[in-house]
C-alpha cells in the first residue's frame, strides 16, 4: 500500500491535533497567523469556510494542508474567543438555557486545489448560574475557545444536548475531514485492514 502524502495541520489547537492523532493520521503542525475578522455582511458559514481555506493556503511547504475554523453563533451574533473574564461570563450567561449553532469549516489544500466542507451543529445549554460561569472562567479552560467553552472539558457540563457533530464543536469535524481526504484519494479506513 503506498504511503500517505505528508499532511500539515495549519493550527496549533490541541483539540485538532488530538482528533487527527485519534484517526491515526501522521501529520505535523505549521502555525499560521490569519486575520479572523469577518467581511462586511459575511454569514458565519461563509466566514469559517473562508478562514479555513485561508489558513491552509498560507502554508507553503510541500504536501497536503488541513485548515479549520470554528465559530459559535447565538441570535446571528458570532461569539469569538473571550477577551477577559467579564466577556467570558457574559457569553456563558447569554448561552445559558438556550440553543446556539457551532459552525466549523475545514479545508484541505492539495498541490492542485483547495477543497472545503462545513459542519453545522446545534448545541443546547442547560441553565447556568453566574457563579458557575465565573468558576468555569477561573479554571482557565475557556480562555482560547470560541463561545468561551470547550465541550470536551469542564464546559461539557453545560451542554444538555447536541444535534450534529461533537468533533465539529471541538474544532475539527471527523466526518467532513475524512470526506475531504477521501475526495483526493486518501482512504483512512481502508488502511486499517
Amino acid at each position: 500500500m503506498p504511503a500517505l502524502p505528508k499532511l500539515h495541520l495549519a493550527s496549533t489547537s490541541p483539540r485538532r491535533r488530538e482528533i487527527l492523532q485519534t484517526l491515526g493520521i501522521d501529520f505535523d503542525v505549521v502555525p499560521v497567523e490569519t486575520d479572523e475578522s469577518p467581511h462586511e455582511g459575511e454569514v458565519p458559514s461563509a466566514l469559517v469556510l473562508r478562514l479555513a481555506a485561508a489558513k491552509a493556503e498560507r502554508v507553503t511547504v510541500p504536501g497536503f494542508v488541513l485548515g479549520a475554523d470554528t465559530v459559535v453563533v447565538l441570535d446571528d451574533r458570532v461569539l469569538g474567543k473571550p477577551g477577559d473574564e467579564n466577556d467570558a461570563v457574559d457569553m456563558l450567561m447569554a448561552l445559558s438555557g438556550r440553543t446556539h449553532t457551532v459552525f466549523t469549516g475545514v479545508a484541505l489544500k492539495t498541490p492542485e486545489r483547495t477543497l472545503t466542507a462545513l459542519s453545522t451543529t446545534e448545541v443546547q445549554f442547560r441553565e447556568i448560574g453566574r457563579d458557575e460561569a465565573l468558576a468555569y472562567w477561573q479554571s482557565g479552560e475557556p480562555c482560547d475557545k470560541a463561545g468561551a467553552y470547550g465541550i470536551q472539558g469542564l464546559g461539557g457540563a453545560f451542554v444538555y444536548a447536541i444535534h450534529g457533530s461533537y468533533s465539529g464543536v471541538m474544532g475539527l469535524p471527523v466526518f467532513e475531514t475524512i470526506q475531504l481526504l477521501k475526495a483526493v484519494g486518501i482512504e483512512i479506513l481502508a488502511r486499517r485492514k
